[in-house]
């Protein structure tokens, strides 16, 4: 994962200010960013507690913001607006998170005015995968282009696209959940989180690696991976990566599977969205650019894409790793903030 982005003082930066919010199913990050993008400061991240519900973690994050304002000097009415992002399904007109998988008990809650109102300022509710693909056109590795499709490779997987300066929420809020678009349609094709067979997630996800990991060794083989999980290493695509640098070769065979079925579903998005730009971020990127592991994971990505995407496509999309690490969310979200403060502003 990309390194996060080093906060600038306050004396260089470029008012208005806007808070941007990234709500994680395990922590919450908060920043504050400049009307050029450029984080003016971080906080620490916010617990997320969930089982304590969301009248209480909407406290905490108002608390959070006024002491991050607070500490860096800036009047609350310096701060134009705020940006949530949120993950899952969302219901933007009612500002709720529709049947939230890893909040239980969230589902109607009115979590975008509630937190307004605690607050006191305006909020701008999003997607958090739609955030972070905004903070990456923005500042990050989508900068200067205008159709920009971002895929989070984590636990899930999740997907923001912007095509032509719009943001694609769809509808019913279903817009990019492209972590289930279908890419193996036969009975025995894996179970994906959502409870469906055959989707992109259930092939290429941090949790997809781990059941494939698992098989390899259930079938008597991946010893180097067996040696290291025994003398009670953590099974995760961290560990399968270090291998694969170690010069293991199955652990190599599961991360370059892995990039195999990104490609494939990729070619379903640049027949879909025809981007400028793919992006790749998240926490499992195999070491991203500056791993020899992450270059051949993105490598195996765009060679799956040359052999089956239309060639005037594969001449002219840019695949290519995110830049903004865990920061992309906040700034993202901010920057959502910012466009519809200028636009309502005219």
């Amino acid at each position: 994962m990309a390194p996060d982005v080093k906060p600038i003082p306050l004396s260089r930066a470029v008012a208005p200010f806007y808070v941007g919010v990234d709500l994680g199913g395990t922590s919450t990050k908060l920043g504050v960013v400049d009307d050029l993008g450029r984080p003016v400061c971080r906080a620490e991240d916010i617990p997320t507690a969930v089982a304590e519900g969301p009248q209480n973690s909407v406290e905490q994050i108002a608390a959070g913001v006024h002491a991050m304002v607070d500490q860096i000097g800036l009047q609350p009415t310096e701060v134009a607006r705020v940006g949530l992002g949120c993950p899952g399904i969302l219901d933007y007109q009612a500002g709720v998170m529709v049947n939230p998988t890893n909040f239980p008990g969230w589902h109607g809650f009115p979590i975008r005015d509630c937190l307004a109102e605690h607050l006191g300022m305006p909020v701008v509710m999003s997607n958090d995968a739609s955030a972070a693909a905004y903070g990456e056109r923005w500042i990050g590795s989508g900068r200067g282009f205008r159709s920009v499709v971002l895929l989070t490779l984590g636990t899930g997987i999740g997907c923001g696209a912007i095509i032509h300066d719009v943001i694609i929420e769809g509808e019913h809020g279903h817009g990019t959940e492209c972590g289930h678009i279908l890419i193996d349609p036969s009975p025995q094709a894996p179970v994906c989180s959502c409870g469906k067979t055959g989707h992109l997630e259930a092939f290429a996800s941090a949790t997809a690696v781990v059941r494939r990991t698992r098989e390899l060794l259930a079938a008597g083989k991946g010893k180097a991976i067996a040696d290291r999980t025994a003398a009670g290493e953590a099974l995760n695509p961290r560990l399968i990566a270090a291998l694969a640098e170690a010069g293991d070769p199955e652990a190599l065979d599961i991360i370059l599977e892995t990039a195999r079925y990104l490609g494939l579903g990729i070619v379903t998005l640049l027949h879909t969205f025809d981007p400028s730009v793919v992006l790749l971020g998240g926490a499992m990127t195999f070491g991203g650019h500056a791993s020899p592991i992450g270059r051949r994971f993105l490598e195996r990505i765009r060679e799956e894409i040359r052999e089956r995407a239309f060639p005037a496509l594969v001449e002219k999309v840019s695949i290519r790793f995110a830049a903004l690490g865990g920061d992309a969310g906040f700034i993202g979200a901010a920057g959502i903030a910012r466009m519809v403060h200028r636009r309502d502003r005219g």
